[in-house]
C-alpha cells in the first residue's frame, strides 16, 4: 500500500491591508502630521520604524523576501535619510524617479535570465498548473510561442515601471518646492508615489493576466480550468 504523502503546509498569506498601513499610510500621516506634536527629526524618525518593523515582522512569518515590503522599506529609508539630511529638493526628486526606472530595467534585465520576473510571478504551481502547460506544449509544438507570449508581457510591465518614473519625476517636481523638502511635502510625496508606482503596474499585470488567459488555451489546446489553480468550468 502506498503511503500518504504528508500535507505540506499552506505558506503564510500577508494582509495587503496592514502591509499598505504599515508601509505608506501610517508612515505618511505621521510625516504630514507629526511635526506638530514632535520635532520633524523625531516625526521621521517615527514613520520609519513602522515600514522597518513590518519588514522584519513579515520576514520572520513568511520566511520570504516580498517585494512590495522592500519597496516600501527602501523608499521610506531613502525619503527619511534625505529629510534628516536636509538635502536639496533636487535629491528628493532623484530618489523618487530612481526607483521605479531602478525596477523598470531590472525587469527588462531579467529577460537575459532563466527567470525572467513575469515567468516568476505567474508561471508557477501557485497561479498555474505548470505541470499540464508544459505537457500541452510540448503536444502543440508551441513552445517558443509561448516563450513570446512571456517576454512581450514583461517588456509591457516594464514599460509600466518607466512610466511610473515620469509620472513621479513630474509629481516630485510639483510637490517639492522648499529648500530643503519640509515633513509636509515629505508625507505628501510618499502618499502619492505609491499610488503613481502601483496603478499602473497593477493595469499592465491584470493585461498581462488576460494575454495568458487568452493565449494559454490556444497554444496548449487545454480549457482554462485545466490551466489556472483554482478555476472552475462554467455550468
Amino acid at each position: 500500500m502506498t503511503e500518504a504523502k504528508p500535507a505540506v503546509p499552506t505558506p503564510a498569506q500577508e494582509n495587503i491591508w496592514v502591509s499598505l498601513g504599515c508601509n505608506i499610510i501610517v508612515p505618511s500621516l505621521i510625516l504630514i502630521q507629526g511635526s506638530k506634536f514632535m520635532a520633524k527629526e523625531a516625526a521621521l524618525l517615527v514613520a520609519l520604524a513602522f515600514p522597518v518593523v513590518y519588514f522584519f515582522y513579515d520576514l520572520s512569518k513568511r520566511k520570504k523576501y516580498n517585494f512590495i515590503s522592500i519597496l516600501g522599506f527602501v523608499s521610506i529609508l531613502l525619503t527619511g535619510g534625505i529629510g534628516l539630511l536636509a538635502l536639496p529638493r533636487v535629491w528628493m526628486i532623484v530618489k523618487e524617479t530612481a526607483i521605479p526606472l531602478i525596477i523598470g530595467l531590472a525587469v527588462l534585465l531579467s529577460l537575459k535570465t532563466r527567470w525572467p520576473l513575469v515567468r516568476t510571478l505567474l508561471y508557477n504551481d501557485r497561479v498555474i498548473h505548470v505541470g499540464k502547460v508544459d505537457e500541452g506544449l510540448e503536444a502543440q509544438g508551441t513552445r517558443a510561442d509561448f516563450e513570446r507570449l512571456l517576454a512581450t508581457t514583461n517588456r509591457l510591465l516594464a514599460a509600466a515601471f518607466f512610466l511610473s518614473a515620469v509620472l513621479n519625476f513630474l509629481l516630485a517636481s510639483w510637490i517639492f518646492q522648499s529648500e530643503p523638502p519640509t515633513a509636509d511635502e515629505i508625507g505628501r510625496m510618499t502618499a502619492w508615489s505609491f499610488p503613481v508606482i502601483m496603478v499602473p503596474c497593477m493595469a499592465v499585470m491584470m493585461v498581462a493576466i488576460f494575454r495568458l488567459m487568452n493565449g494559454l488555451p490556444k497554444l496548449t489546446g487545454l480549457e482554462l480550468e485545466e490551466i489556472f489553480v483554482g478555476a472552475k468550468k462554467e455550468e
